[in-house]
């Protein structure tokens, strides 16, 4: 799957794992490892970076659209199975495993606000405490729930309580990561 790409032109990216936002200059030749949910994750001279899909133009990929059609429920609401399908689009970049099936999200919820308005709330975690790119994965599953038709705010909290450990993870993310 490495596929060795040189950067058309700079574009913001987020080093892997402390999360920090740098800038990638045009010219700088990178390795793709992994294209999951939208993202890319790349090697550089000077580490990991995870890079938003919507900048896939510049390492000469298709950008990543994530459009969801016909989402809502008959009043209106947020179809909770289109949100859940987000949230399986959303990866943490060192792991080929979405969220959902490592067992990080422990909730979500839909709540219609006084102004008839839909607000997805969801409690997740990471697989460890010292996670830097927390806040990323976090953005990046409130991205794409609020593509959800119906969705008009969404607010993604990371909990440690209950600590997440590998019994969480799913039977097919098991399988993914090769552990049965």
């Amino acid at each position: 799957m490495n596929r060795e790409r040189t950067l058309s032109r700079d574009i913001a990216a987020a080093q892997i794992p402390s999360g920090e936002r740098h800038i990638l200059n045009a010219g700088t030749r990178v390795q793709i490892h992994q294209t999951l949910g939208g993202s890319y994750t790349v090697q550089t001279d000077f580490g990991l970076f995870r890079i938003d899909g919507k900048e896939g133009d510049a390492l000469g990929e298709k950008a990543a659209e994530h459009k969801v059609e016909a989402a809502t429920l008959a009043d209106g609401a947020p179809d909770p199975q289109a949100i859940w399908e987000q949230l399986r689009r959303v990866y943490d970049p060192e792991i080929p495993v979405n969220i959902v099936d490592l067992g990080l999200v422990y909730s979500m919820d839909v709540e219609r606000g006084a102004d008839n308005a839909y607000k997805v709330n969801v409690a997740m975690t990471l697989t460890a405490p010292g996670c830097g790119m927390g806040p990323a994965i976090a953005e990046d599953a409130k991205g794409k729930v609020l593509l959800v038709p119906g969705v008009g705010d969404a607010d993604v909290r990371i909990t440690w309580d209950p600590p997440w450990n590998q019994s969480m993870i799913s039977e097919e993310g098991k399988m993914k990561l090769g552990l049965v």
